[in-house]
């Protein structure tokens, strides 16, 4: 029995090219100075704050009641694994919320902290 392939295999001799970017290049925001965990950190206008994390180098967001860290996984707020304490906010989804001049953000310990207590 023969099986058909959708599509035809390359030769083993094809190389393969990168297509060339279209169009203008992305250009980062201007730069706004948040403070995480006490720390300053530079980030841009635009990005959100999952996004300032991981290019800070550091993945994590929280830690599960447990002790195990967590960090951004869906990337657009479905999963609610990159939670953080925000401005003074528990449970803020880092990956939908852009960061802004002044910002504070604390990774969130468990469950986080009781508002008002």
């Amino acid at each position: 029995m023969r099986i058909r392939r959708s599509r035809p295999e390359p030769a083993a001799d094809a190389a393969w090219t990168p297509r060339p970017p279209v169009g203008p290049a992305v250009e980062r925001g201007a730069p706004v100075t948040l403070r995480v965990d006490g720390r300053e950190l530079v980030a841009h206008r635009g990005e959100s704050v999952a996004a300032a994390l991981m290019a800070d180098g550091d993945l994590r967001t929280r830690t599960t009641p447990q002790g195990e860290p967590r960090g951004a996984f869906c990337g657009m707020g479905v999963c609610f694994e990159c939670l953080a304490v925000i401005d003074g906010v528990p449970n803020t989804r880092t990956c939908m919320t852009y960061v802004r001049e002044g910002m504070e953000v604390e990774r969130q310990q468990g469950l986080g902290p009781v508002p008002g207590t």
